[in-house]
């Protein structure tokens, strides 16, 4: 079963189940595919839900993170249950020895001499690691070992 028909039927379960929270959460969802799929003429595919998905967590992270700022925590609670129901549509996320091996085989393969190959290893990277790990770690981690070099 693909994750666009799996979210069909968790917003069909959701409303069996009144919960509201969970309900929204997937609607949004939802409609953030179509709009992704209706702006960008992008095909429906796992690919670009995943995408969807990815962005929807940063954006609450931020989120959470503005909320945690002003003292808000109800609204910082109710912002991070969205973002665990969002993670259950991600593929599982790797480990920090899975990442480090990953970058560790980029490194080896491009051989960078200073922080201007950061891009060259992000395009590596990326598509071994895109929804399978947080991109913004990734790119501290690359940053980390470049200056270590």
């Amino acid at each position: 079963m693909n994750l666009i028909d799996k979210l069909g039927k968790d917003i069909v379960n959701a409303m069996k189940e009144k919960n509201q929270l969970r309900l929204s959460v997937l609607r949004m969802v939802k409609g953030a595919i179509q709009l992704e799929n209706i702006n960008n003429k992008k095909e429906l595919n796992n690919e670009l839900f995943i995408d969807v998905v990815s962005k929807q967590i940063k954006q609450r992270n931020e989120s959470l993170e503005e909320f945690k700022k002003a003292e808000r925590t109800d609204l910082a609670e109710k912002t991070l249950a969205e973002i665990e129901i969002l993670k259950e549509y991600l593929p599982e996320q790797l480990s920090k020895k899975e990442i480090e091996e990953i970058l560790n085989l980029a490194f080896d393969k491009i051989k960078p001499t200073s922080s201007k190959d950061m891009g060259a290893i992000m395009k590596e990277v990326t598509p071994l690691l895109k929804g399978k790990a947080d991109m913004k770690e990734i790119s501290n981690l690359i940053k980390e070992k470049l200056t270590n070099l």
